[in-house]
């Protein structure tokens, strides 16, 4: 099974091109409940554009998000993303650690484990 995980600090996110094409893929406006951020506005008035989208409510193994990711490569990325896809062999646990954005794609054998006496 292929996951989809942010490789660095700052935090998972899509690019404005990334949420665009899952939309195309999966024919749903709404997809992952991604909003696309865009037409706002600073202090002084002056417009400013924001290449990125936060999903929402998507499975990180979600095959739209992996096709996604594996067809625009970095332009995939939104913000301060570094996208990556992980391989964890089907049946295996799993999580996604997280420190300041950047994560990592565990299983129960990347950690030791300690017995109760």
């Amino acid at each position: 099974m292929k996951i989809v995980y942010n490789d660095c600090f700052g935090g998972f996110s899509l690019s404005r091109a990334a949420v665009l094409r899952a939309r195309e893929i999966s024919g749903d406006p709404k997809w992952g409940g991604a909003t696309i951020e865009g037409d706002i506005y600073s202090d002084s008035g002056k417009r400013v554009d924001h290449d990125y989208g936060h999903v929402y409510d998507i499975r990180r193994s979600d095959p739209i998000l992996v096709q996604v990711v594996e067809e625009l490569g970095s332009k995939a990325n939104g913000g301060s993303a570094s996208l990556a896809i992980a391989e964890v062999p089907s049946g295996t646990s799993y999580r996604i650690d997280e420190y300041d954005g950047n994560e990592q794609v565990m299983t129960r054998d990347d950690y030791d484990w300690e017995t109760a006496e």
